[in-house]
């Protein structure tokens, strides 16, 4: 938790990662284990950027595994197609 707070006001790189053109790993580190949440940022609002972590795992290897980009890929796609047609 006290990684996600620091997180609220500053962009550190200890704590994302971009993993492609819309996909961020959000990083951190307790009790020995890695833990990682891919999220992507929703811009729409000109006054607040929302943050969405699309879903979490323990991070075993080194790199983040094309499965997981790619679900974090298709929930956000999912969002923006829900969001669009809520308006």
């Amino acid at each position: 938790m006290a990684n996600i707070r620091r997180s609220q006001s500053r962009m550190d790189s200890a704590l994302f990662k971009k993993l492609n053109a819309d996909i961020w790993e959000f990083r951190t580190h307790y009790d020995g284990i890695q833990y990682r949440m891919l999220a992507f940022w929703d811009k729409t609002d000109n006054l607040n950027t929302l943050v969405i972590s699309t879903h979490g795992f323990l991070k075993k290897q080194s790199k983040v595994s094309d499965y997981e980009i790619l679900k974090a890929q298709n929930l956000r796609t999912k969002y923006f197609l829900d969001k669009k047609s809520n308006l």
